[in-house]
């Protein structure tokens, strides 16, 4: 049960931490969320019943604990989450790259659902669209049509910003 329990943390830990990532935007908080899902899961792992893959029932359970973590904190500014100053020898360059990363980020952000999820899921979660279009209850290729809608919104909105 131990070894099991550890290939599974294995296997899946960084695709849990990336879609929590993807959700919140913030290292630390990722990687408590991630600590947080990981738990869950094993102490509920007996209700796990097989129906869908166990990477979609723990981002499901990532998905909620990150949304719980939301609501408790919906008044604090965590200081942990603000940036660091930039670092380095091309600091204009890195200024660029997390200017550009901020608008796509907020493209994102910005998007209608089910895009805004289905991309998340796709580009940081890097679940397959079988995996999403089983999540949402739709077929694999609903989940691959509004992948590809959300990549054009995300491509049309982020030329706006230029």
């Amino acid at each position: 049960m131990v070894t099991q329990l550890e290939d599974i943390y294995n296997t899946y830990f960084k695709d849990v931490f990336l879609y929590v990532y993807s959700l919140s935007g913030d290292k630390h908080i990722a990687e408590d969320i991630t600590s947080e899902t990981f738990m869950k899961a094993l102490t509920s792992l007996d209700s796990f019943r097989g129906n869908s893959d166990i990477r979609v029932w723990l981002c499901q359970i990532a998905k909620n604990s990150y949304y719980s973590y939301l609501r408790k904190n919906k008044s604090l500014v965590d200081l942990e989450s603000v940036p660091e100053s930039a670092s380095g020898d091309n600091v204009e360059q890195e200024i660029a790259i997390s200017e550009a990363s901020m608008k796509v980020h907020e493209v994102i952000k910005n998007l209608k659902e089910p895009y805004k999820k289905v991309f998340t899921l796709r580009a940081f979660g890097e679940l397959s669209f079988k995996q999403i279009g089983k999540l949402f209850g739709k077929s694999e290729n609903w989940a691959c049509v509004t992948y590809h809608r959300a990549r054009e919104k995300i491509k049309a909105r982020s030329e706006d910003y230029q």
